[in-house]
């Protein structure tokens, strides 16, 4: 069956409507595309609301792309038949389900995969596509352990194509607009830094193990974590589930949404590298509950000329990140005093406020005065535009994965000092090792159930 280009004004209409854009008018506004009449054939692995959202918006904002398959280990997902018929109307053929990934990476026509998988899947995902000549988008946060970084960064050097951390405040202007100004000597010098991840929350509560339902295949979403029965509170049928809660498939509320902000962070100063030492104070002390991934954290990072810090949890429900008409309207800036997802760099001339995901960027100073300030939205656009440019012009991505690398590892590192006991942890750059911990060296990379194992040899 023919095969057609179905970026045309009635599907960029249909498919505008279904993300909610207004107008797609601005889908370049990072950069031109160029060379967009070469066809990309795309598929999907990890057919949640958050890897359809971002297949759709590649589609829509990108001419000449087409979708061959959607994967998932979840047979019963709703959105799964909606999206084959809808793609099936649009491009003239049904893109094909399957529930083994391989598949997608053994087909010759494709040219790119979005995953989209819980965080324990990502970087074994994420080179097996690698290794099978793919492009990748990967969705943060990109890896479960300072050594799957490594790895990760020597298979898209190895194999030489486009990997797109889904680190999307990389491709927001608003973010190097703060970044010039900060570079500009305008905020003075840099002497500390202070990331937000204060979100609601409720107690978490153990569920008895059950059956696996019917349409999971429970061993492969297991993949490289140890066996287990199913547990309700481990996976969703319906939803996203709960395995940020487990450290065998992510890293808790600093992997989801404080990665994102600390990304950002690492962008507007300049991206410096990893920090010297690290120290987290945390644990379950809101609910008192027993999940695995502590209720708040608070950690200190020693960058040395200044510090960060990062405050994250799901305990503070009076915190709230910018609503939508915020994020997706530049001439607003939220309520900073409780913005849950906020940054503040402190320099010697002002004191700047920074948003993730929109909310731009605002410079105050003595009695509260406005200095300077730059509206942003929501950069989802931008960062989809840029990884299909990225393709076409065979230029580096906005979302570097040696950036992903080091912003992932505040990440690993905080919760590595967590996870020893609250220790203050000393860490070499080069070596990528601590210096004064073999535990925490233990942590540094985990451990694989055969045969869903990462190979040293990538």
């Amino acid at each position: 069956m023919e095969r057609r280009n179905f970026i045309g004004k009635a599907v960029k209409g249909t498919l505008g409507l279904s993300l909610g854009y207004s107008a797609l008018a601005n889908a370049g506004s990072a950069h031109t595309i160029l060379g967009a009449n070469n066809k990309i054939v795309l598929a999907l692995v990890g057919c949640g609301g958050r890897g359809i959202q971002v297949l759709n918006s590649i589609v829509t904002l990108n001419k000449n792309i087409e979708v061959k398959y959607l994967c998932d280990v979840n047979e019963t997902l709703a959105a799964i038949p909606k999206e084959i018929e809808k793609y099936n109307k649009l491009q003239g053929y049904a893109p094909k389900f399957v529930n083994n990934m391989k598949k997608v990476f053994e087909d010759k026509d494709i040219d790119g995969v979005v995953i989209a998988t819980p965080e324990h899947w990502h970087t074994l995902a994420a080179i097996r596509a690698l290794q099978a000549g793919k492009h990748v988008y990967l969705e943060k946060n990109p890896t479960l352990s300072v050594w799957e970084g490594q790895k990760l960064v020597e298979a898209t050097k190895k194999y030489n194509k486009v990997m797109q951390i889904g680190f999307q405040n990389r491709s927001a202007p608003y973010a190097f607009s703060a970044r010039d100004y900060i570079k500009s000597g305008k905020l003075g010098n840099i002497v500390h830094v202070k990331c937000y991840n204060m979100l609601p929350g409720t107690k978490w509560v153990a569920k008895p193990d059950t059956e696996t339902p019917k349409g999971l295949n429970w061993d492969e979403w297991l993949g490289p974590a140890k066996q287990v029965r199913y547990n309700p509170n481990r996976h969703s049928m319906t939803s996203r589930g709960g395995w940020l809660d487990f450290w065998d498939y992510g890293g808790g509320a600093l992997s989801d949404d404080a990665s994102h902000v600390m990304d950002l962070a690492r962008l507007v100063l300049g991206d410096p590298g990893h920090p010297k030492s690290i120290y987290c104070k945390g644990g379950n002390m809101a609910f008192k509950s027993e999940k695995e991934t502590p209720e708040y954290m608070s950690i200190t990072y020693d960058f040395d000329d200044y510090a960060l810090t990062c405050d994250s949890g799901n305990a503070t429900n009076y915190m709230k990140k910018e609503p939508n008409t915020i994020r997706m309207d530049p001439k607003l800036f939220p309520d900073w005093r409780t913005n849950s997802t906020r940054t503040e760099i402190y320099g010697t001339e002002g004191l700047m406020y920074l948003g993730r995901h929109g909310g731009g960027w605002q410079v105050k100073g003595e009695d509260s005065k406005l200095i300077a300030e730059d509206g942003g939205i929501f950069p989802d656009k931008e960062h989809h535009v840029d990884f299909i440019d990225a393709i076409r012009t065979n230029k580096a991505p906005f979302g570097d994965v040696t950036q992903g690398h080091l912003s992932a590892c505040l990440v690993h590192l905080a919760d590595i000092s967590y996870r020893i006991g609250n220790k203050q942890l000393y860490f070499d750059a080069k070596t990528e090792r601590f210096t004064n911990s073999d535990e925490a060296n233990k942590l540094l990379k985990g451990n694989y159930r055969t045969p869903y194992v990462i190979p040293d040899n990538v």
